[in-house]
């Protein structure tokens, strides 16, 4: 009886490890302010073409692999540990769908400011200057590196910033 709870465990981390990665690595290597190898990159970029897909595959073989020994185990506690394990799954392979990136970069459309003498930045700070007319405006990249655009209006006229 131990046999089929082993395979169980073994399946169901396996299949947890992969839709892990599948989730987790472009997360990691895609960021702003962190410097990407082209190689590290690339695999990144494979990896998001395909995540759903290799995610939902562990999906269906976890569920597989709970159904399948589900009467061979015995205990409250096992059957748990292998539901638990298989909507964890399940999840990373929901996770996966959604484009992560697009949730985080998104435009700023109401921005708010500050007169310059208010705001602190750091010396070496890079911002985005806008002028038009006798009003200006400036967009930290720091501040932008999440959203890469900003919706506004300058001096009655609707601009977008971005870099």
């Amino acid at each position: 009886m131990k046999r089929p709870g082993r395979t169980l465990a073994v399946v169901l981390l396996a299949c947890l490890a992969v839709s892990l990665f599948m989730v987790a690595y472009p997360m990691y290597v895609i960021r702003p302010f962190r410097t990407q190898g082209a190689r590290e990159l690339a695999v990144a970029m494979v990896v998001v073409r395909f995540r759903f897909l290799i995610a939902a595959i562990s999906a269906g073989l976890a569920l597989a692999a709970l159904v399948w020994h589900w009467r061979a185990m015995s205990g409250r506690l096992p059957k748990t540990m292998a539901a638990v394990g298989t909507a964890l799954v399940l999840l990373l392979a929901v996770v996966a769908r959604v484009n992560v990136f697009e949730r985080m970069f998104h435009p700023v459309s109401h921005p708010s400011f500050s007169a310059a003498q208010l705001v602190k930045l750091d010396n070496d700070e890079k911002v985005i200057a806008v002028r038009i007319g006798a009003t200006a405006r400036a967009y930290p990249i720091r501040g932008m590196s999440y959203h890469h655009i900003v919706n506004d209006i300058v001096h009655g006229a609707a601009i977008v910033a971005t870099y």
